[in-house]
């Protein structure tokens, strides 16, 4: 904690402040410190028990994905208060988890926006990966009627769950453009030169665009 404590940078603190995340640690160095700790699991454990966001975030680096139980999982996701533990929480644990498709279901429809949009997180993890037994014109149904006036966390895990969708299925792709552009959801959101705009039609058309091969004359 006092290794943390000493990384702490206010400059990097305060943007992270604008996005909702309580610490000021680069995480380039925080990794560099997880490198050197290497997998620690009664670590990872006491140091989510701080509560401290650095902290959290350095034990879900070090921890064992597959020796967290199901209860323990959905516990820690609704302890976690900050919008980067809780994306690290899904991205490197839960996924890596054998209750994955557990939880998946559990959480989608819960609701708690947040824990409902970690649902919506592994759902589209599933769109990309393993698509087989998933509902795919049911999920652009409820897409279609709720995005648009979902929270904000909530709102931008199914609209990634819209791009996957009209990216990976172009059986889908018509409906997937046609339901981002009549909802028009992040549709001006800022974007810095050379990032895609999570505009679901434009990363759409953008990432298929991208994986076409170019054909010469």
């Amino acid at each position: 904690m006092a290794e943390l404590a000493a990384l702490e940078d206010p400059k990097i603190r305060a943007v992270n402040e604008r996005h909702g995340d309580d610490h000021g640690v680069n995480l380039t160095r925080l990794r560099a410190v997880a490198k050197r700790l290497k997998t620690q699991q009664d670590l990872a454990r006491d140091l989510w028990a701080t509560d401290d966001t650095a902290a959290r975030l350095l034990a879900l680096l070090i921890c064992r994905p597959k020796a967290y139980a199901r209860d323990e999982l959905d516990a820690m996701l609704r302890g976690a208060r900050t919008p980067k533990v809780q994306d690290w929480l899904i991205g490197y644990v839960v996924k890596k988890s054998p209750h994955a498709e557990e939880l998946r279901a559990a959480w989608f429809a819960d609701p708690d926006p947040v824990v409902a949009s970690a649902g919506w997180a592994l759902t589209t993890e599933r769109v990309a990966k393993k698509p087989a037994g998933l509902d795919i014109p049911g999920l652009l149904d409820t897409i279609g009627a709720e995005m648009k006036d979902a929270p904000d966390r909530l709102q931008w895990a199914m609209n990634h769950c819209l791009a996957q969708i009209g990216i990976e299925h172009p059986e889908h792709r018509a409906r997937a453009l046609a339901i981002g552009e009549r909802l028009e959801v992040l549709k001006d959101y800022p974007t810095s030169p050379g990032c895609t705009s999570p505009y679901a039609p434009t990363w759409i058309n953008e990432m298929v665009r991208r994986s076409t091969p170019s054909t010469t004359r």
